[in-house]
């Protein structure tokens, strides 16, 4: 693949729906392809098909939506090499640009003015092996590190990498959602107070607002 095209599968303006960023009109560029197959993955419809566009227009289309926040994501987008220099244009664009990022691709080449958001993958994904250790070395306190969890052991674990390997210090934020429909945000409430973890619990405000099956939003 080359770096002058990215294949797309949609682009579009909504609000961000997650991330500390949550609440804010936001541009979304989604790229198409992923090499995980999370259990609980709501973004299926992206793994296959999208066009294929030369850069300097999803750049220009980006741009084009108005919003000031830019939100590339996938799939998981880091697999095709334009990402990396379109992530540079929407910044020289004057953007604030968020990562959207699995966690298996290696983040090191992002540009440092992008805010990283990156998932570290629980148990009940069936994706927890493929975590990429070595991205925590790349974060910074601009950067957001993602947990999704189905149930109390996925809890169990994010409670013991948080602590194991000081998570709070390497990034600005700690996010911890459920899995829509498989654990009630409302244990994950209890348990967090109950141990003091230093995360942000967070719900996907797009699924609240338009219904867990809505896409484009």
């Amino acid at each position: 693949m080359r770096e002058d095209t990215l294949v797309v599968h949609e682009i579009y303006a909504s609000i961000q729906g997650e991330s500390t960023f949550a609440g804010l009109p936001c541009g979304f560029v989604r790229l198409t392809g992923c090499n995980l197959r999370c259990s609980w993955c709501d973004t299926a419809a992206a793994f296959y098909g999208g066009s294929r566009m030369a850069r300097r227009d999803v750049l220009d289309r980006a741009l084009a939506l108005g919003t000031r926040l830019v939100e590339l994501t996938g799939g998981e987008p880091l697999l095709q090499p334009g990402a990396l220099p379109l992530l540079a244009e929407l910044c020289d664009a004057g953007r604030t640009v968020l990562l959207e990022t699995s966690g298996e691709a290696s983040v090191a080449g992002v540009d440092p003015r992008v805010h990283k958001i990156m998932d570290l993958k629980a148990p009940g994904s069936g994706e927890s092996h493929r975590n990429r250790w070595a991205n925590l070395e790349h974060l910074t306190a601009r950067d957001e590190l993602k947990f999704v969890l189905a149930d109390r052991a996925d809890y169990e674990w994010m409670r013991g990498e948080i602590r194991a390997r000081s998570l709070d210090a390497r990034a600005g934020a700690l996010l911890a959602s459920t899995v829509w429909g498989r654990l009630a945000p409302r244990s994950l409430v209890e348990w967090v107070l109950e141990d003091a973890l230093p995360v942000r619990v967070q719900v996907q405000l797009h699924k609240v607002i338009w219904g867990a099956e809505s896409a484009g939003v």
